[in-house]
């Protein structure tokens, strides 16, 4: 099976690299990014020692589609896709904040609320809620961004009070991620799905606000399916969901939370390979469309050849 877990490029003007957890970030100039989607699987915060094949298409290919979806509405940072593997856009100045909004009470905002607490990033929480159970109306939870470790939950009020965000870019950013979530939810409906809750990245350049990184993926986001999710929810039941969740659960099963002293279990190409299917699955719910598996032979030169010649024509 291959993968592209590492990338090592020199691309013409590089100024500087970013390894992420599963993007590498490559500086043009100081003004334009290349964003290479690895195959690479991260959960609690830890990059797990396999990668998966054809992940980085999926999530590459999934933002770059509701980028183009919302672009309307929301500037974004997205100039081109020369390779299914890669986003070449704009390079801004990233906020310190995650824009996370939650039309439903479930994930850790759940654990919370079943733990007594009735506030979350400032926001109260009505009495007698349920899992799964539907905000009257989408909250926004924002978290600080760490280099390092856990992003911690932040008030709208804390952020605009220690000078992380001003006044009037939060509000901004607040009113981009509703509308964001609004054509989120009308784009999943169409697909038999509900957009549970999902972040958005914000940045600045040229005194703009614009929307920058991914948007909509398996990874940044949680959807339901809408078929029997009334059903399920009425007997407390799970929801069927299409998340990154089932990789997170898996571990757990496994013993592993990404704590101290724990050994993250085997990972055989089956599982691997399932991980796989599981994703193609999700790129197919979500956009509507069938996979088709790029040639994933000499995967560096093809997206070195892909990047210059995007980078070329940028230039003219």
């Amino acid at each position: 099976m291959a993968t592209f877990a590492n990338t090592e490029f020199n691309f013409p003007g590089q100024k500087s690299v970013y390894h992420g957890k599963v993007r590498d970030v490559y500086n043009i100039n100081d003004d334009i990014l290349v964003m290479v989607a690895s195959d690479r699987i991260s959960a609690f915060d830890v990059i797990l020692p396999k990668g998966i094949p054809y992940k980085g298409q999926v999530l590459n290919q999934i933002a770059a589609k509701f980028l183009d979806a919302t672009a309307d509405i929301v500037p974004n940072w997205k100039l081109a896709t020369p390779d299914p593997m890669v986003t070449v856009g704009l390079k801004c100045e990233g906020f310190r904040v995650e824009m996370i909004i939650r039309g439903y009470l479930t994930g850790s905002a759940w654990r919370d609320y079943k733990a007594g607490c009735r506030e979350i990033c400032g926001v109260k929480l009505p009495e007698g809620m349920r899992e799964n159970e539907r905000f009257p109306e989408p909250i926004i939870t924002p978290t600080t961004k760490a280099d390092a470790g856990h992003d911690e939950n932040i008030s709208r009020e804390d952020i605009i009070a220690q000078g992380i965000v001003s006044k009037e870019d939060y509000e901004q950013m607040e009113q981009y991620t509703r509308a964001l979530f609004a054509r989120g939810t009308e784009i999943a409906a169409e697909k038999g799905l509900i957009l549970v809750d999902t972040k958005y990245e914000f940045g600045k350049r040229d005194g703009k606000v614009i929307l920058i990184d991914e948007i909509h993926t398996p990874d940044s986001s949680r959807y339901f399916y809408a078929e029997g999710y009334q059903e399920r929810f009425e007997k407390g039941e799970p929801q069927r969901q299409l998340s990154k969740e089932f990789v997170r659960q898996w571990l757990i099963e496994h013993d592993f939370m990404g704590k101290a002293g724990q050994v993250v279990p085997e990972m055989t190409d089956e599982y691997c390979e399932s991980v796989s299917q599981r994703y193609i699955e999700l790129y197919e719910h979500i956009t509507g469309e069938q996979f088709v598996k790029d040639d994933d032979a000499n995967l560096s030169e093809r997206i070195a050849r892909n990047v210059e010649e995007c980078l070329k024509n940028l230039k003219k």
